[in-house]
């Protein structure tokens, strides 16, 4: 059976919706309107046809959907293109066809010819993408606590601390404050969104939903914020007499320690609310270490996004580091890309400013000083695991001293952590 790979026309876009609506099973809207296809440009598909079987309009028949949204992230402090990849489902009649392996091997090359040097995804099936070099690049930490419950236990050396007065605001009067905010907050992280106003409005303040209105709870002024939370409010979804409304925090973001504070007392104030949910806190979330009652959190980690290095000589190349330091990897056995594989030496040394460091790649013909899959690397290059727990469990080899020295280089300042689905 012959496919024809390419990407969708704007009038088989409502093929597009159908297959996101049949393969999440409504998840995201029903019919050929739904938010798969209307929040998805043409350009951005990459899907398998069968020209041999015709819609109803006519079309080649849509057997395997793709699309990949042209995201910034992220990595140590530095920005980087990625590759967000979304909407991917096959007809049952077309899977086990290999179908998907041939859309992901042309997208990979031409996410390469396009400066994407990694591709990330949210994995409906871990199983499925791990086959083709994804791997975890972030984790949830949900949090369930009852408003009676938030009290932080600030030790002596922030007993003074001048805590900013929290004020709620719409979306319109708030967003602006807390994209100041959010701009600040990711500057040193790693994994998060480079967010335009489409995504903040169709993302973190969809109010599409059953949750309710959306609300901006800003720590500071609008001038000058230092901190904000994005939330819902809902009334009789918690079993309790007293406090039946359930709160759930969208998105939060801090610039010091005293705006988190104030934002979880400002929570800490709405006493008909009987559960606060938190379901993308980041893995670093500080609530563990400051609450009194900590197990009151009812924490829960949860797998969250997952990443692909793509062009792994140019990702290693754009990632921020901290230390100054050189190494060489090896990379084998990326069939998908293989023009991965081979030695590459990674240097990294001050940019002249003082405030950072810089880095070189290169390919060389040396024996690598230590050797890994393209998932390992992704993992490291990610801070989602260290370079020795990946020798710990066989997925690396190399001296314990290059091991610990692709530790040092490697090091994120902040836990890997995307609060956006895509």
């Amino acid at each position: 059976m012959e496919f024809d790979i390419r990407p969708a026309i704007e009038a088989e876009m409502g093929q597009l919706g159908l297959m996101g609506s049949y393969s999440y099973a409504g998840a995201f809207g029903d019919g050929e309107d739904n938010v798969v296809a209307t929040g998805t440009k043409a350009e951005w598909t990459l899907c398998a046809f069968d020209d041999s079987a015709r819609t109803d309009k006519g079309q080649a028949t849509m057997a395997t959907s793709f699309c990949a949204f042209p995201f910034t992230t992220r990595v140590n402090g530095k920005a980087m293109a990625m590759a967000g990849i979304s909407t991917v489902g096959t007809r049952p009649e077309y899977r086990r066809m290999g179908l998907l392996r041939k859309i992901m091997t042309r997208a990979f090359a031409e996410q390469k010819e396009r400066g994407q040097s990694i591709a990330g995804l949210w994995a409906s099936q871990a199983a499925i993408y791990q086959r083709y070099g994804f791997t975890q690049a972030g984790m949830n930490r949900n949090y369930a606590v009852d408003s009676v419950d938030i009290a932080l236990a600030m030790d002596g050396s922030n007993a003074a601390l001048a805590l900013p007065m929290v004020t709620r605001y719409t979306p319109v009067h708030g967003l602006d404050a807390a994209r100041e905010v959010y701009k600040n907050f990711i500057a040193q992280r790693t994994g998060y969104l480079h967010r335009g106003k489409s995504l903040w409005l169709n993302n973190t303040l969809d109010e599409t939903t059953p949750d309710g209105p959306v609300y901006i709870a800003i720590a500071g002024t609008l001038e000058a914020p230092l901190g904000y939370i994005v939330y819902t409010l809902r009334a009789n979804l918690v079993d309790n007499r007293a406090r039946s409304q359930e709160i759930k925090i969208r998105d939060f973001a801090w610039l010091d320690l005293a705006a988190y504070q104030s934002l979880w007392q400002f929570i800490g104030k709405h006493d008909l609310v009987g559960r606060v949910v938190w379901a993308n806190a980041p893995m670093d979330d500080p609530a563990l270490a400051l609450f009194q009652e900590p197990r009151m959190l009812h924490s829960r980690d949860t797998e969250a996004s997952w990443w692909r290095i793509v062009d792994a000589p140019n990702a290693l190349a754009q990632r921020g580091y901290s230390v100054g330091e050189d190494i060489k990897i090896g990379i084998a056995g990326d069939d998908l890309a293989p023009w991965n594989n081979g030695c590459w030496h990674l240097r990294s040394e001050g940019d002249g400013t003082g405030v950072g460091f810089a880095a070189s790649v290169q390919a060389c013909s040396d024996a690598p000083q230590v050797t890994l899959s393209i998932k390992s690397l992704t993992a490291i290059f990610s801070g989602m695991h260290r370079a020795q727990d990946l020798a710990n469990w066989g997925l690396l080899g190399g001296q314990a001293s290059d091991i610990a020295r692709l530790d040092r280089i490697m090091a994120t300042q902040y836990a890997p952590h995307c609060p956006d689905h895509y």
